[in-house]
């Protein structure tokens, strides 16, 4: 967790590298800075840190930030942590919107922070020549399956009140993965892998053919817009899924070893998911658990996700359908939990999943017969 809270830290880094040296007259933060109401000294003073950098060296740009529902308290008594950045000259909007005019430049920006759903009426200053709406939320239907409700609720935004051709520019936050969503309406994404599906968004980036993480330059005169890819801090690797269905342990345990061993300079640092369906739990028990051993020590997090087959209901009670897994009902549990407002919910769902693949990898090896009883 700290070499990862290091990556998001650099990455942070490189993405104000890059808007300095795109050196725009705007410049808009969709929210989400911190992924929690409180978070660590470290990442306040690191935020704050590069946020006086980014005002420093672009004097005249106009900088604007919304909060995220993570971002957002859900206490009374509790302080936006995103007000330390007032003083700095950016600014903060939460708690409500706010609709900043600057008639120097023509322009009006709606900001919206994460807030209840309908509380705020979405419309352009008609005496401006631009207008932007800068929001933090959730479109109705675009969000894919995986990203669905997987955190506190954010804000709903209904397709039609971004589809506005008076809008110049809709610039959304919430979704961690580039997508364009409207005419003039687009998710920037996030600048680092942190939900609690980071495989999800991989398989979304694939399928959009995008290069990875990044950020948005658009001209409000022309409506030209570029996205920017970031470098990574650090590779996750997706590798390719391997049917488990008819194999040995040996045989998986050659196909978990020839994956690891394409991939380009090795496992070494990275994180690496090998998934692998229609195992047994027998062949699990049986894999050479010092080879995995092995790979989880040089990657920085190596995950080998074996699926058994699924269980198919045909004489008990009610329709046929697949037994949910242990891990399902975990997850859906968890999901509906009453939590009180400083309790992530992402970072506990992710923790009782974790938990449980340990008590069955323990489960796994307590399993294994020893060395008499083999012989």
């Amino acid at each position: 967790m700290n070499q990862r809270e290091a990556d998001v830290a650099e990455s942070f880094t490189r993405a104000v590298d890059r808007v300095i040296g795109l050196a725009p007259d705007l410049v808009l933060i969709g929210g989400d800075v911190f992924h929690t109401v409180r978070p660590t000294n470290l990442a306040i003073l690191h935020a704050f840190t590069q946020f006086s950098r980014l005002v420093r060296e672009l004097p005249g740009a106009i900088v604007v930030m919304v909060a995220g529902n993570h971002d957002m308290p859900r206490s009374t008594e509790t302080t936006c942590i995103l007000r330390l950045f007032t003083p700095l000259g950016i600014h903060v909007v939460h708690g409500s919107s706010r609709r900043l005019s600057f008639s120097e430049h023509g322009l009006s920006i709606l900001a919206v922070p994460d807030l209840p759903p309908g509380s705020v009426t979405l419309e352009p200053d008609p005496t401006m020549r631009l207008n932007v709406l800068l929001l933090h939320g959730e479109v109705e239907g675009v969000i894919p399956l995986h990203a669905e409700h997987t955190d506190r609720t954010a804000l709903t935004i209904p397709v039609e009140a971004i589809s506005a051709p008076e809008w110049s520019y809709v610039a959304l936050g919430h979704y961690h993965v580039y997508k364009r969503v409207g005419p003039n309406a687009y998710y920037s994404g996030a600048t680092e892998y942190t939900s609690s599906n980071v495989w999800g968004e991989i398989e979304e980036q694939r399928s959009q053919k995008l290069p990875g993480k990044g950020l948005i330059e658009r001209d409000l005169e022309t409506g030209k817009q570029t996205f920017h890819p970031l470098p990574v801090v650090r590779e996750f690797l997706d590798l390719p899924r391997i049917e488990g269905r008819g194999m040995s342990a040996t045989d998986l345990d050659h196909a978990i070893g020839a994956h690891a061993a394409r991939v380009a300079g090795g496992v070494d640092g990275k994180v690496v998911r090998q998934v692998a369906r229609n195992v047994p739990r027998h062949v699990g028990r049986e894999l050479d658990h010092r080879a995995l051993r092995e790979l989880q020590r040089r990657a920085l997090h190596f995950h080998l996700d074996t699926r058994r087959p699924e269980v198919i209901r045909r004489n008990a009670s009610g329709a046929p359908g697949r037994r949910p897994s242990l891990a399902d009902m975990l997850r859906d549990s968890l999901r509906g939990r009453v939590l009180t407002s400083d309790i992530d919910r992402d970072a506990l769902v992710e923790l009782g999943l974790h938990y449980l693949r340990e008590a069955e990898q323990v489960g796994a090896v307590r399993d294994r017969p020893t060395a008499a009883e083999e012989s």
